[in-house]
């Protein structure tokens, strides 16, 4: 309610300004401790424990200057970056619109971060701040990378030693060429090069994937995904299209992630789950703004889900009442547990 009362205020600033107040607001303000989660939220993927199956997407928290604040507004987990070995100053501005009409954003930001050497000794600090909140760190590769597996091999020794989860990221579109790593053979020679450079590491690695994908596409990540034994696939980032839009800022460039990218994203989210045959865990993500869009998710297919974009427009007490509500409806339901109800649909 009051935010709903800011927003107009916080609408008037430009949407990359508006972020970084935010971040800056986060990184200042006193939060008390993290809400308890209700049990029937809790559950384990990869041989991790989530106190609740609602994380913050990537984007958000490019840095990774507030994952603990994150974790002390109810997320069950925050993955953060995307960090590349160097850093970048990403894609000119303006870079982000507010789709107001549509709920939704467009971003073409281009990984723009402070690279991983700034970011690693915050992580190691922030890790004693987390309680049970789970950290993933998303990485990529520069854009201007003469080598770009190469930089995922570097992301993946840098920081897998902090992260409770690295997830590689091949799925914006924002850096010309990186969705290309989606094909069979270029996928096959990162995952393998990345799973390399981990070594005796034991923290499992992701792969995160766009939405604009044929079957065959499909098939061909869902194989390359097991044979390597990546722990679980993110489904998905922002996509190129653009459903139904009525604001007039939809013939901007780049990602649209929020309201309009919900079908597109379960509908993924169901090919996935048919392709792998529920052998690989998946996160949804992609239009995710109440509890009911989390628990569809999660029927069809997702151990896991995230979101962003609805925060923005429904405000920063998002993650605790989307878990709050989310678990009358497990219980309604006659779940007992996340993982019961999981490819229910």
């Amino acid at each position: 309610m009051l935010y709903n009362l800011a927003k107009p205020f916080i609408f008037q600033f430009e949407a990359e300004r508006a972020h970084g107040l935010t971040i800056a607001g986060l990184k200042t303000l006193p939060m008390g401790p993290a809400p308890k989660s209700d049990p029937v939220l809790a559950t384990c993927v990869a041989a991790l424990a989530f106190p609740n199956p609602v994380g913050m997407a990537p984007g958000f928290d490019k840095n990774g200057e507030v994952p603990d604040a994150l974790i002390r507004m109810g997320f069950g987990f925050a993955e953060v970056g995307t960090l590349t070995p160097l850093p970048q100053a990403g894609n000119p501005k303006p870079r982000i619109f507010r789709l107001v009409e549509d709920k939704a954003v467009i971003n073409r930001l281009g990984f723009n971060n402070r690279g991983q050497q700034e970011a690693l000794p915050r992580l190691k600090r922030m890790r004693s701040r987390m309680g049970k909140g789970v950290l993933g760190i998303n990485i990529g590769a520069n854009k201007d990378s003469d080598d770009r597996i190469a930089d995922y091999v570097t992301g993946a020794k840098n920081m897998a030693p902090l992260a409770d989860y690295l997830t590689v990221n091949i799925s914006s579109p924002n850096t010309p060429g990186l969705r290309a790593l989606q094909d069979k053979g270029a996928l096959a020679e990162l995952l393998a090069a990345v799973i390399d450079a981990m070594g005796q590491s034991k923290t499992p690695v992701f792969l995160k994937v766009a939405p604009d994908l044929e079957p065959a596409d499909i098939d061909d990540i869902v194989e390359v995904a097991m044979d390597r034994k990546i722990a679980a696939l993110i489904i998905s980032n922002t996509t190129i299209t653009r459903p139904g839009l009525r604001s007039g800022n939809q013939s901007e460039t780049g990602g649209l992630s929020g309201a309009p990218l919900k079908d597109l994203a379960l509908q993924r989210l169901k090919d996935f789950r048919k392709a792998s045959g529920g052998q690989i865990p998946l996160i949804g993500v992609g239009g995710i703004a109440t509890a009911e869009d989390a628990l569809e998710r999660i029927r069809a297919g997702a151990s896991l889900v995230q979101l962003y974009t609805a925060m923005i427009y429904e405000g920063p007490a998002i993650a605790a009442t989307l878990n709050c509500r989310l678990a009358k409806l497990l219980k309604a339901e006659g779940f007992s547990s996340i993982g019961e109800a999981v490819g229910t649909a």
